[in-house]
């Protein structure tokens, strides 16, 4: 019958077992075992005297990190800070009174101690050339007559 299914011919090939192969040792049960009990609760007890060792680890380990945390970001906060006051005082040397965070141009004012020393004169009207020349004659006439009297 062999012969007459389709792998027939291949039942008829030897078989050649690899020397790389092994067939492993059965194991041996060792006679001092013995089979787990009807009940495995025993087994299950837990020692609640360590939970508040270990719930008091835990609270000062979520303290300790939070502090770091907390110093971490002051620091970065700190250096950013820093970062932009030194930038705030280089645009201050070049453009003194910039501040760039208020968003408004600077427009010039006059000092205040400027106006206040100069009197308010109202524009007198255009002199002539002539005007001055004849003010000038008069001011040099009465100046030579002025000190001719007393001599």
């Amino acid at each position: 019958m062999p012969d007459q299914t389709q792998y027939g011919p291949a039942a008829r090939v030897p078989l050649i077992k690899s020397p790389s192969l092994r067939v492993p040792r059965p194991v041996a049960i060792p006679p001092d075992i013995h089979p787990l009990p009807e009940s495995v609760t025993p087994y299950f007890v837990y020692p609640f005297t360590i939970e508040p060792h270990i719930l008091t680890l835990e609270s000062s380990r979520r303290t300790t990190l939070a502090a770091h945390a907390t110093r971490r970001e002051a620091y970065l906060l700190a250096r950013t800070e820093e970062k932009e006051r030194r930038k705030r005082d280089a645009l201050r040397r070049i453009a003194p009174g910039f501040e760039p965070g208020e968003g408004h141009l600077l427009v010039p004012t006059k000092r205040s101690s400027v106006i206040a020393t100069a009197p308010v004169v109202s524009p007198a009207p255009p002199r002539s050339v002539m005007e001055d020349l004849v003010d000038q004659l008069a001011a040099l006439d009465s100046a030579s007559s002025g000190s001719a009297k007393p001599s």
